[in-house]
Protein backbone atom coordinates (compact mmCIF):
# COMPACT_ATOMS: atom_id res chain seq x y z
CA UNK A 1 0.00 0.00 0.00
CA UNK A 2 0.94 3.59 -0.54
CA UNK A 3 0.14 6.27 1.69
CA UNK A 4 -0.67 10.47 0.24
CA UNK A 5 -0.64 13.34 2.69
CA UNK A 6 -4.43 14.43 2.96
CA UNK A 7 -4.28 18.07 2.25
CA UNK A 8 -1.96 20.25 3.76
CA UNK A 9 -2.04 18.76 6.79
CA UNK A 10 -0.04 15.95 8.28
CA UNK A 11 -2.41 13.22 8.10
CA UNK A 12 -0.95 10.46 6.02
CA UNK A 13 -3.70 8.08 4.56
CA UNK A 14 -3.97 5.19 2.22
CA UNK A 15 -4.04 5.70 -1.63
CA UNK A 16 -6.31 3.34 -1.98
CA UNK A 17 -9.37 3.85 1.00
CA UNK A 18 -12.28 1.59 1.43
CA UNK A 19 -16.14 2.68 1.53
CA UNK A 20 -19.18 1.15 2.18
CA UNK A 21 -21.29 3.17 0.23
CA UNK A 22 -24.38 0.75 -1.38
CA UNK A 23 -22.72 -2.30 0.17
CA UNK A 24 -22.77 -2.55 3.90
CA UNK A 25 -25.79 -2.69 5.87
CA UNK A 26 -27.75 -3.21 2.10
CA UNK A 27 -26.53 -4.63 -0.67
CA UNK A 28 -24.60 -7.33 1.24
CA UNK A 29 -24.98 -9.40 4.80
CA UNK A 30 -23.54 -7.97 7.48
CA UNK A 31 -20.94 -11.02 7.46
CA UNK A 32 -19.54 -10.56 4.27
CA UNK A 33 -19.21 -6.57 4.69
CA UNK A 34 -16.94 -7.60 7.93
CA UNK A 35 -15.18 -10.12 5.56
CA UNK A 36 -14.82 -7.33 2.90
CA UNK A 37 -13.14 -5.07 5.98
CA UNK A 38 -11.04 -7.41 7.14
CA UNK A 39 -9.26 -7.90 3.78
CA UNK A 40 -8.64 -4.49 3.46
CA UNK A 41 -6.92 -4.43 6.54
CA UNK A 42 -5.26 -7.27 5.06
CA UNK A 43 -4.21 -5.45 2.08
CA UNK A 44 -2.73 -2.67 3.99
CA UNK A 45 -5.71 -0.43 3.73
CA UNK A 46 -5.95 2.05 6.81
CA UNK A 47 -8.43 4.52 5.67
CA UNK A 48 -11.92 3.85 5.61
CA UNK A 49 -14.94 5.74 4.98
CA UNK A 50 -18.73 6.00 5.40
CA UNK A 51 -21.73 8.71 6.31
CA UNK A 52 -24.46 8.61 8.38
CA UNK A 53 -27.21 8.48 5.81
CA UNK A 54 -25.60 5.21 4.29
CA UNK A 55 -27.87 2.33 4.61
CA UNK A 56 -30.04 5.05 7.04
CA UNK A 57 -27.07 4.39 9.59
CA UNK A 58 -26.63 0.63 9.39
CA UNK A 59 -23.20 1.23 7.22
CA UNK A 60 -21.66 3.52 9.97
CA UNK A 61 -22.93 0.36 12.75
CA UNK A 62 -21.35 -2.42 10.45
CA UNK A 63 -17.73 -0.53 10.21
CA UNK A 64 -17.42 -0.16 14.19
CA UNK A 65 -18.37 -3.78 14.22
CA UNK A 66 -16.15 -4.77 11.63
CA UNK A 67 -13.13 -2.51 13.19
CA UNK A 68 -14.10 -3.55 16.49
CA UNK A 69 -10.48 -4.33 17.89
CA UNK A 70 -8.05 -2.78 15.55
CA UNK A 71 -5.60 -0.39 17.14
CA UNK A 72 -7.27 2.67 16.45
CA UNK A 73 -4.50 5.22 16.25
CA UNK A 74 -3.40 2.96 13.14
CA UNK A 75 -6.62 3.64 11.01
CA UNK A 76 -8.09 6.60 9.73
CA UNK A 77 -12.05 6.56 10.12
CA UNK A 78 -14.08 9.20 8.12
CA UNK A 79 -17.55 10.13 8.11
CA UNK A 80 -20.30 12.06 6.69
CA UNK A 81 -23.29 14.64 7.86
CA UNK A 82 -26.07 16.31 5.48
CA UNK A 83 -28.61 13.95 4.32
CA UNK A 84 -31.94 13.00 6.06
CA UNK A 85 -31.45 10.04 8.73
CA UNK A 86 -33.62 8.51 11.24
CA UNK A 87 -37.25 9.40 11.17
CA UNK A 88 -36.51 12.40 9.12
CA UNK A 89 -37.59 15.25 10.72
CA UNK A 90 -37.59 18.86 9.94
CA UNK A 91 -34.08 19.61 11.55
CA UNK A 92 -33.10 15.96 10.87
CA UNK A 93 -30.95 16.90 7.76
CA UNK A 94 -28.82 19.90 6.46
CA UNK A 95 -25.62 21.50 8.03
CA UNK A 96 -27.39 23.32 10.42
CA UNK A 97 -25.65 23.55 14.27
CA UNK A 98 -28.63 21.25 15.78
CA UNK A 99 -27.91 18.70 12.72
CA UNK A 100 -24.19 18.91 12.83
CA UNK A 101 -23.82 18.54 16.75
CA UNK A 102 -26.81 15.60 17.20
CA UNK A 103 -25.03 13.76 14.06
CA UNK A 104 -21.86 13.39 14.92
CA UNK A 105 -22.67 12.00 18.35
CA UNK A 106 -24.74 9.35 16.55
CA UNK A 107 -21.75 8.47 14.08
CA UNK A 108 -19.47 8.40 17.08
CA UNK A 109 -21.92 6.17 18.96
CA UNK A 110 -22.01 3.70 15.88
CA UNK A 111 -18.68 3.96 14.73
CA UNK A 112 -17.85 2.99 18.40
CA UNK A 113 -15.13 5.44 19.04
CA UNK A 114 -14.44 8.52 20.44
CA UNK A 115 -13.55 10.48 17.35
CA UNK A 116 -13.10 10.43 13.40
CA UNK A 117 -10.50 11.81 11.66
CA UNK A 118 -12.13 13.18 9.50
CA UNK A 119 -15.77 14.74 9.19
CA UNK A 120 -17.09 15.78 6.21
CA UNK A 121 -19.87 17.66 5.21
CA UNK A 122 -22.23 15.64 2.29
CA UNK A 123 -23.18 18.26 0.07
CA UNK A 124 -23.94 22.58 0.42
CA UNK A 125 -26.54 23.68 2.37
CA UNK A 126 -27.62 26.60 0.65
CA UNK A 127 -30.30 27.33 3.57
CA UNK A 128 -27.75 27.48 6.52
CA UNK A 129 -25.69 30.26 6.58
CA UNK A 130 -22.05 28.70 6.08
CA UNK A 131 -20.48 31.20 9.34
CA UNK A 132 -23.20 28.15 11.39
CA UNK A 133 -21.79 25.49 9.76
CA UNK A 134 -18.12 26.22 9.68
CA UNK A 135 -18.48 27.37 13.21
CA UNK A 136 -20.42 24.09 14.76
CA UNK A 137 -17.54 22.36 12.69
CA UNK A 138 -14.73 24.44 14.48
CA UNK A 139 -16.44 23.58 17.48
CA UNK A 140 -16.50 19.87 16.99
CA UNK A 141 -12.96 19.94 16.12
CA UNK A 142 -11.86 21.89 19.67
CA UNK A 143 -14.23 18.94 21.56
CA UNK A 144 -12.06 16.35 20.09
CA UNK A 145 -14.47 14.91 17.77
CA UNK A 146 -13.13 14.97 15.04
CA UNK A 147 -9.51 15.69 14.16
CA UNK A 148 -10.05 16.98 10.71
CA UNK A 149 -12.99 18.75 8.31
CA UNK A 150 -14.04 18.03 4.99
CA UNK A 151 -16.59 18.11 2.06
CA UNK A 152 -17.84 16.42 -0.59
CA UNK A 153 -19.27 17.66 -3.83
CA UNK A 154 -19.02 21.47 -3.57
CA UNK A 155 -18.30 24.07 -6.13
CA UNK A 156 -14.65 25.49 -6.18
CA UNK A 157 -16.24 28.58 -4.64
CA UNK A 158 -17.82 27.01 -1.75
CA UNK A 159 -14.49 25.13 -1.61
CA UNK A 160 -12.87 28.62 -1.03
CA UNK A 161 -15.24 29.90 0.99
CA UNK A 162 -15.67 27.50 3.93
CA UNK A 163 -11.23 27.26 3.88
CA UNK A 164 -11.38 30.65 4.19
CA UNK A 165 -13.85 30.35 7.26
CA UNK A 166 -12.34 27.38 8.59
CA UNK A 167 -8.46 29.34 8.95
CA UNK A 168 -10.97 32.50 10.51
CA UNK A 169 -12.11 29.66 13.20
CA UNK A 170 -8.79 28.29 13.36
CA UNK A 171 -8.95 24.70 12.82
CA UNK A 172 -8.18 22.85 8.97
CA UNK A 173 -10.48 21.98 5.80
CA UNK A 174 -8.02 19.67 4.51
CA UNK A 175 -10.25 17.50 1.86
CA UNK A 176 -12.92 17.52 -1.16
CA UNK A 177 -14.63 14.31 -2.13
CA UNK A 178 -16.05 14.81 -5.51
CA UNK A 179 -17.00 11.65 -8.20
CA UNK A 180 -14.22 11.46 -10.59
CA UNK A 181 -12.63 8.51 -12.73
CA UNK A 182 -12.08 8.64 -16.32
CA UNK A 183 -15.64 8.97 -17.57
CA UNK A 184 -16.52 11.87 -15.01
CA UNK A 185 -14.05 14.95 -15.01
CA UNK A 186 -16.20 17.62 -14.27
CA UNK A 187 -13.81 18.93 -10.96
CA UNK A 188 -11.06 19.41 -13.31
CA UNK A 189 -11.29 22.31 -14.56
CA UNK A 190 -12.21 24.59 -11.58
CA UNK A 191 -12.43 22.54 -8.29
CA UNK A 192 -8.94 20.71 -8.71
CA UNK A 193 -6.85 23.72 -9.17
CA UNK A 194 -8.77 25.57 -6.10
CA UNK A 195 -7.93 22.97 -3.76
CA UNK A 196 -4.36 22.77 -4.95
CA UNK A 197 -3.88 26.40 -4.48
CA UNK A 198 -5.71 25.95 -1.01
CA UNK A 199 -3.84 23.06 0.10
CA UNK A 200 -7.04 21.04 -0.10
CA UNK A 201 -7.01 16.99 -1.99
CA UNK A 202 -9.42 15.06 -3.50
CA UNK A 203 -10.84 11.83 -2.22
CA UNK A 204 -12.37 10.70 -4.88
CA UNK A 205 -15.60 7.82 -4.99
CA UNK A 206 -16.23 6.19 -7.72
CA UNK A 207 -13.50 6.01 -10.13
CA UNK A 208 -14.66 2.98 -11.64
CA UNK A 209 -18.02 4.39 -12.96
CA UNK A 210 -19.99 2.60 -10.68
CA UNK A 211 -18.46 -0.17 -12.06
CA UNK A 212 -19.22 0.50 -15.60
CA UNK A 213 -15.16 0.91 -16.08
CA UNK A 214 -14.59 -2.65 -15.01
CA UNK A 215 -15.96 -3.38 -18.97
CA UNK A 216 -18.58 -5.98 -17.20
CA UNK A 217 -21.15 -4.06 -19.05
CA UNK A 218 -21.65 -4.56 -22.67
CA UNK A 219 -23.46 -2.47 -25.36
CA UNK A 220 -26.61 -3.89 -26.37
CA UNK A 221 -26.45 -6.40 -23.56
CA UNK A 222 -28.64 -7.12 -20.58
CA UNK A 223 -26.66 -6.44 -17.54
CA UNK A 224 -24.93 -8.78 -15.34
CA UNK A 225 -27.72 -10.14 -12.49
CA UNK A 226 -26.77 -8.82 -9.04
CA UNK A 227 -24.80 -6.38 -10.61
CA UNK A 228 -25.10 -2.51 -9.20
CA UNK A 229 -26.72 -2.10 -12.61
CA UNK A 230 -29.90 -4.31 -11.12
CA UNK A 231 -30.08 -2.66 -8.00
CA UNK A 232 -33.44 -1.05 -6.93
CA UNK A 233 -31.96 0.46 -3.68
CA UNK A 234 -30.07 2.88 -5.13
CA UNK A 235 -27.08 1.72 -7.51
CA UNK A 236 -29.25 1.57 -10.66
CA UNK A 237 -30.22 5.07 -10.61
CA UNK A 238 -26.86 6.07 -9.91
CA UNK A 239 -24.99 4.22 -13.20
CA UNK A 240 -27.80 5.19 -15.21
CA UNK A 241 -25.95 7.87 -16.56
CA UNK A 242 -23.17 5.98 -17.95
CA UNK A 243 -25.55 2.79 -18.96
CA UNK A 244 -25.43 4.15 -22.94
CA UNK A 245 -23.87 1.64 -25.52
CA UNK A 246 -21.78 4.69 -27.01
CA UNK A 247 -20.09 4.89 -23.12
CA UNK A 248 -19.96 0.76 -22.94
CA UNK A 249 -18.72 0.59 -26.34
CA UNK A 250 -15.88 3.02 -25.73
CA UNK A 251 -14.75 1.32 -22.61
CA UNK A 252 -14.69 -1.97 -23.90
CA UNK A 253 -11.68 -0.39 -26.45
CA UNK A 254 -10.01 0.70 -22.77
CA UNK A 255 -9.25 -3.69 -22.89
CA UNK A 256 -6.35 -4.05 -25.09
CA UNK A 257 -4.73 -0.41 -23.17
CA UNK A 258 -5.10 -2.50 -19.44
CA UNK A 259 -3.67 -5.63 -20.76
CA UNK A 260 -0.13 -3.76 -22.17
CA UNK A 261 -0.06 -2.39 -18.19
CA UNK A 262 -1.08 -5.60 -17.28
CA UNK A 263 -4.06 -4.85 -15.40
CA UNK A 264 -7.32 -5.39 -15.36
CA UNK A 265 -9.53 -2.80 -16.55
CA UNK A 266 -10.60 -1.75 -12.98
CA UNK A 267 -7.38 -1.41 -11.90
CA UNK A 268 -6.40 0.63 -14.68
CA UNK A 269 -9.56 2.79 -13.82
CA UNK A 270 -8.38 3.34 -10.36
CA UNK A 271 -4.54 3.84 -11.08
CA UNK A 272 -5.90 6.61 -13.51
CA UNK A 273 -7.46 8.65 -11.12
CA UNK A 274 -4.50 8.72 -8.96
CA UNK A 275 -2.41 9.62 -11.82
CA UNK A 276 -3.42 13.27 -10.92
CA UNK A 277 -1.64 14.79 -8.26
CA UNK A 278 -4.19 16.64 -6.31
CA UNK A 279 -6.20 13.15 -5.75
CA UNK A 280 -5.03 11.64 -2.17
CA UNK A 281 -7.20 8.83 -2.15
CA UNK A 282 -9.72 6.65 -4.83
CA UNK A 283 -12.82 5.43 -2.72
CA UNK A 284 -13.56 1.54 -3.46
CA UNK A 285 -16.10 -0.69 -2.10
CA UNK A 286 -16.80 -4.65 -2.51
CA UNK A 287 -19.19 -6.98 -2.07
CA UNK A 288 -16.72 -9.94 -1.93
CA UNK A 289 -13.54 -10.21 0.15
CA UNK A 290 -11.69 -10.82 -3.13
CA UNK A 291 -12.73 -7.59 -5.25
CA UNK A 292 -10.72 -5.70 -2.86
CA UNK A 293 -7.01 -7.56 -3.17
CA UNK A 294 -8.26 -6.78 -7.01
CA UNK A 295 -8.59 -3.28 -6.43
CA UNK A 296 -5.48 -2.81 -4.36
CA UNK A 297 -3.17 -3.93 -6.90
CA UNK A 298 -3.49 -0.27 -7.94
CA UNK A 299 -1.43 1.23 -5.73
CA UNK A 300 1.70 2.47 -6.60
CA UNK A 301 1.07 1.99 -10.77
CA UNK A 302 2.38 4.96 -12.49
CA UNK A 303 1.12 5.40 -15.80
CA UNK A 304 3.56 6.97 -18.28
CA UNK A 305 2.28 9.56 -20.89
CA UNK A 306 1.85 7.14 -23.75
CA UNK A 307 -1.05 5.43 -21.70
CA UNK A 308 -2.74 8.74 -20.29
CA UNK A 309 -3.06 9.72 -23.94
CA UNK A 310 -4.22 6.56 -25.44
CA UNK A 311 -7.13 6.60 -22.79
CA UNK A 312 -8.25 10.01 -23.54
CA UNK A 313 -8.10 8.70 -27.47
CA UNK A 314 -10.29 5.67 -26.68
CA UNK A 315 -12.89 7.76 -24.69
CA UNK A 316 -12.69 10.89 -26.66
CA UNK A 317 -16.64 12.42 -26.96
CA UNK A 318 -18.52 10.37 -24.08
CA UNK A 319 -16.36 11.97 -21.11
CA UNK A 320 -18.65 14.38 -18.95
CA UNK A 321 -16.16 17.47 -18.46
CA UNK A 322 -18.57 20.25 -17.34
CA UNK A 323 -17.58 21.64 -14.59
CA UNK A 324 -21.28 23.21 -14.12
CA UNK A 325 -22.19 19.73 -12.85
CA UNK A 326 -20.62 19.82 -9.69
CA UNK A 327 -22.91 22.90 -8.78
CA UNK A 328 -25.90 20.63 -10.44
CA UNK A 329 -25.41 18.20 -7.61
CA UNK A 330 -26.17 21.01 -4.54
CA UNK A 331 -29.31 20.65 -3.56
CA UNK A 332 -31.19 23.74 -3.65
CA UNK A 333 -33.36 23.25 -0.69
CA UNK A 334 -33.06 20.78 2.46
CA UNK A 335 -33.88 16.88 1.24
CA UNK A 336 -36.78 16.05 3.57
Amino acid sequence: MEFRYLGNSGLKISEITYGNWLTHGSQVENDVATKCVRAALDEGISTFDTADVYANTAAETVLGEALKGERRESLEIFTKVYWPTGPKGKNDTGLSRKHIMESINGSLQRLQTDYVDLYQAHRYDVETPLEETMQAFADIVRQGKALYIGVSEWTADQIRDGVELSRELGFQLISSQPQYSMLWRVIEDEVVPTSRELGVSQIVWSPIAQGVLSGKYKPGQAPPEGSRATDTKGGADMISRFMRDEVLTAVQDLEPIAKDCGLTMAQLAIAWVLQNDNVAAALVGASRPEQVADNVKAAGVKLDADVMSRIDDVLGSVVVRDPAKTAEGTPKTRAV
